[in-house]
């Protein structure tokens, strides 16, 4: 079984990337971040003829996550209100970034949480606040459901500094901060392993490349999209790899897939 995760910059712009790579990869469930439409106007026949069940949260221009999979899903979750009190999530579910669902008894938690921007703005203080709300998130689904968890997606954070093509200087950087990175951590206490790391222990590999001044062909890279695992899965799982192949097409997103495979 093959599950993948992959910030795709807009799925109209990148449909057919995304169609043919499923294809060639022969990918069980992929969770998509970034997508960037409404649901009325996703463009879900072209992966509906491919065999997939589609499950979509979106908004327009902005955000947005999908996830696809060969097998229906069961108990689709829309946000954090789903799960959580709605005096809890307030207006966070304003902006589209979680969707999850239920396949083989996992529960598959596709995020894309956001940039922040930079450590001395707002978003950055809505960043920190997001991720608090998805600890308490994940903490809920932990005590309601015996599922096991795959948690996905692009978290725009670089964990360590092995994750960074040049971590020098990056401490006060956004997606490299130190309380972004501890408030990941806090989340990962919760049970949830970087499943990458029980593969690849070296650097130099990475998921997203700036598009300027030739971030890509240089390999100036940040590893920030993530897939977390609780134990049980960690001892199923047998591969986890970043495709980097999708990043040399022409327009491509500027993130690459991560796939994991039990």
């Amino acid at each position: 079984m093959k599950i993948a995760t992959w910030n795709v910059n807009s799925i109209r712009t990148r449909q057919e990337q995304v169609k043919q790579w499923l294809i060639d990869n022969n990918i069980d469930v992929i969770c998509l971040q970034e997508t960037k439409v409404i649901d009325a106007d996703f463009p879900l026949e072209g992966f509906k003829n491919l065999g997939y069940h589609t499950y979509i949260y979106g908004q327009k221009a902005y955000n947005g996550v999908a996830i696809f999979s060969r097998e229906p899903l069961q108990d689709i979750k829309y946000g954090f209100a789903d799960i959580l009190p709605l005096d809890l999530v307030t207006n966070f579910d304003e902006q589209k970034r979680v969707i999850s669902g239920v396949i083989n008894n996992i529960r598959i938690v596709n995020l894309y949480v956001p940039n922040g921007n930079s450590i001395d703005s707002e978003k950055y203080h809505y960043k920190m606040a997001w991720l608090e709300l998805l600890k308490q998130y994940l903490t809920m689904l932990k005590q309601e459901y015996s599922q096991e968890l795959f948690v996905c997606g692009d978290f725009n954070i670089a964990l360590e500094d092995i994750d960074i093509y040049k971590a020098i200087g990056k401490e006060n950087h956004i997606m490299a901060s130190k309380m972004e990175r501890e408030s990941l951590r806090s989340i990962l206490s919760l049970g949830l392993t970087d499943i990458f790391r029980k593969f690849t222990t070296e650097g130099s590999f990475y998921s997203w490349w700036d598009y300027r001044q030739g971030g890509f062909t240089k390999n100036r890279g940040w590893r920030i999209d993530h897939i977390y695992l609780t134990d049980k899965l960690v001892e199923k799982a047998v591969n986890c790899y970043i495709d980097i192949n999708p990043r040399k097409l022409t327009q491509p997103s500027d993130h690459a897939p991560v796939i994991c495979e039990f």
